[in-house]
């Protein structure tokens, strides 16, 4: 086939394409499209070309990427309006777009107190947020206080306070801070016993002034101390076939009858020993009478009158001569006793569901002060260092970690790892989930954890 000759058809090409060339002085939504970051430029993937590609959307902004005010922006900068709004859409559209102006290339808003603010979105906004939060003049405030400084420092987009709070939520240096209180407990796990006796808590209550001989032990106050975990202790149990238990380290609550019975017993010998403290001795049998015969809540009678099924008779009525001082001191034994058994049994089933229902009721109670909190296997956690309410240095933070749960028992324990270091068990109320964050250095151990062995 002949040659042609393309010049005369080039030339005429480039006589079309020439009038539409604008300036970019001129062409400010395309100016506008040209400084956006690109999402997609470390992504190799080979895409297809989009061949349709109206005119109207030549000025508009469509990415994964899109910001905010995109929108608003595209009305600013190139009178662009986006398309589909129904008629309360674009009421409220002109409503709000008056309060924003564009100054090439950034869109500012003018808020309520007539401050100017420059709109951000994206990873610009979170450094921002880190910068009014961790930086070396800002002081790892809370949410609101960070956002307010956000605020301060004439920044706007409209999830400010909602992206502060989870920042601040994954801040390590935040979540290493604070105490625990009664809101971080776990759920109450109720021991029901069916049958007096059946079942023994035990502590050691002390240390008293030495009296007549009466020594207390010279070790810390603990559950886990060592007059319990010992050889000799062990066999005792192993003789007469008792299963031992240990509490949780450093939570009380795991035998509380125990702590609120010592607790109720100290108070009754700080009131009759006067100012002879080394006379406890010769009040304790006065004590504990006192104890056993005052009324408890828990199974609705006293502790005398579940054991006797009769009321302890004080000198004081025989002194006075009650109804029955006069009336009732004879009886026939046998008939007697049987009658005291059958009104005993029935007495110890009332306590019973007087306890059942009085625990009910304090769980209800309790849980509805606590915060839901549920630990998984698997989630971060940090441990609150116990040590630091005896030895506590005022900028010394409490909370060391992060440690992995590994397994979460029933009764609100759970058993932790550490890396170099035995897995130990501690209760929930010890511990707080761990969002993640920059960990630091300088991580205070727990000195008493408990090998699993124990």
């Amino acid at each position: 086939m002949p040659s042609r000759d393309c010049s005369g058809g080039f030339s005429s090409c480039k006589n079309l394409i020439s009038p539409f060339v604008i300036k970019k002085s001129e062409n400010l939504a395309a100016d506008h499209l040209s400084r956006l970051e690109n999402p997609h430029k470390d992504v190799c993937e080979n895409k297809d070309i989009n061949e349709n590609f109206p005119l109207e959307t030549l000025g508009s902004i469509s990415s994964e990427s899109t910001p905010w005010f995109a929108d608003i922006a595209n009305f600013h900068a190139g009178n662009f309006i986006k398309k589909g709004l129904t008629f309360q859409q674009k009421k409220k559209f002109f409503k709000d777009v008056k309060h924003y102006f564009w100054d090439d290339p950034y869109l500012f808003w003018i808020c309520a107190d007539q401050i100017i603010r420059q709109c951000v979105h994206g990873q610009e906004a979170i450094d921002i947020l880190k910068a009014c939060h961790e930086g070396p003049t800002e002081g790892h405030h809370c949410a609101n206080l960070t956002a307010k400084k956000v605020f301060d420092v004439v920044f706007f987009w409209p999830t400010i306070y909602r992206d502060a709070h989870a920042m601040i939520k994954s801040c390590d240096t935040c979540q290493r801070q604070g105490k625990i209180s009664q809101r971080d407990e776990m759920p109450q796990n109720a021991i029901q016993v069916c049958e007096i006796f059946d079942v023994w808590s035990i502590d050691f209550m002390g240390p008293f002034p030495s009296s007549r001989g009466n020594k207390n032990p010279m070790a810390i106050i603990s559950d886990r101390g060592t007059y319990f975990c010992n050889d000799q202790f062990a066999k005792v149990m192993t003789k007469y076939g008792v299963t031992h238990r240990l509490a949780t380290a450093y939570h009380p609550q795991t035998i509380g009858q125990v702590e609120v019975s010592n607790r109720g017993l100290k108070c009754i010998l700080e009131r009759t020993v006067g100012e002879n403290c080394a006379s406890w001795s010769d009040k304790l049998d006065d004590a504990l009478w006192a104890f056993r015969t005052a009324f408890k809540t828990p199974i609705g009678c006293t502790p005398y009158k579940l054991v006797y099924r009769k009321s302890c008779h004080l000198p004081v009525e025989l002194e006075h001569k009650v109804h029955w001082a006069l009336k009732h001191t004879n009886f026939d034994l046998k008939t007697a006793g049987d009658h005291r058994k059958l009104q005993l049994n029935e007495l110890r089933d009332q306590a019973y569901e007087n306890s059942l229902i009085y625990k009910e009721r304090t769980k209800k109670l309790h849980e509805s002060k606590i915060k839901n909190r549920i630990f998984n296997v698997g989630d971060q956690v940090l441990l609150f260092n116990s040590r630091l309410k005896i030895f506590s240095g005022k900028l010394k933070t409490r909370w060391s970690g992060p440690f992995t749960i590994i397994h979460a028992f029933p009764y609100e324990t759970v058993e932790l790892s550490q890396p170099d270091g035995p897995n130990f068990k501690v209760n929930g109320h010890r511990v707080k989930h761990y969002f993640g964050g920059d960990i630091t250095s300088k991580v205070v151990p727990d000195l008493h954890t408990i090998p699993m062995d124990k």
